[in-house]
């Protein structure tokens, strides 16, 4: 959806120029490295192009990587940065809770295919395609990758689904990144705040927030990735807002 955003964009003559600021996923996985995060295995669940498999690699080097990504158009960008990082193993399958095979529908803007289909009176759902689908428990289990998982889903409305079939590995995840939705784009797909109740049964509280998207409707926001950890995580081991120092030279600025 928001790369479809991104397209309406740059078709009105707008584009957006990529930043490393705070705001960014560059800037929200530094911030977490500097603060302790150190994950096995990295999963990348709609991976695209590979871009979020690319930026993780390089600021986690060190982590295994599995790729999960059912569309045949993207393949051979996914087989280059493969063959460019030995750390990568690439699925060609969508991850879904149960193995076996669905039907994803393969819209025009080749991002925002889903397995679910958009209520808009128009031609956005494409075209449907039978793809095989796996869980990712067994994906890690057969690839022998272990934890902790620093786990990204951007998979259009099917998040939940995807946990779902991830019970092990939810389990041993320290870091998850979720798209998730405002409004019901997706027939059947969870809401925001639906998306963070389920994810606090399990254990995780929301971290982070990034990838703010507008709707051209109204200018209502859309969608937004949210960053969970456990709530015990080491990231959450401090609740003070400043230390002291920090604190002080805050409240100069205040009063100058």
């Amino acid at each position: 959806m928001k790369r479809l955003l991104l397209k309406l964009l740059r078709s009105l003559g707008y584009d957006l120029v990529p930043s490393q600021g705070r705001a960014t996923m560059a800037g929200v996985l530094n911030q977490a490295k500097r603060n302790g995060l150190r994950p096995a295995t990295i999963i990348d669940v709609g991976a695209g192009r590979g871009d979020f498999t690319r930026l993780a690699a390089s600021i986690f080097p060190e982590a295994a990587i599995l790729m999960i990504e059912p569309l045949s158009e993207f393949s051979a960008a996914l087989s280059k940065v493969a063959a460019t990082l030995p750390q990568a193993r690439l699925v060609h399958a969508v991850a879904s809770s149960k193995p076996g095979s669905r039907v994803l529908n393969v819209h025009p803007d080749l991002f925002g295919s889903s397995l679910l289909t958009e209520g808009e009176a128009s031609d956005v759902n494409g075209a449907p395609r039978e793809v095989p689908a796996i869980t990712l428990d067994s994906a890690v289990e057969r690839e022998s990758l272990g934890g902790p998982y620093l786990i990204k889903i951007d998979v259009q409305g099917t998040e939940r689904d995807v946990l779902n079939g991830a019970a092990q590995v939810l389990r041993q995840a320290s870091f998850v990144i979720l798209e998730t939705s405002m409004f019901q784009f997706f027939e059947q797909g969870p809401l925001a705040h639906e998306m963070i109740a389920w994810m606090a049964e399990r254990g995780f509280v929301p971290y982070d927030i990034l990838g703010l998207a507008h709707r051209p409707l109204d200018g209502a926001l859309a969608q937004a990735d949210i960053v969970f950890v456990p709530a015990e995580s080491a990231l959450r081991r401090h609740h003070h807002y400043a230390t002291p120092e920090q604190r002080a030279a805050l409240t100069k600025r205040l009063r100058a």
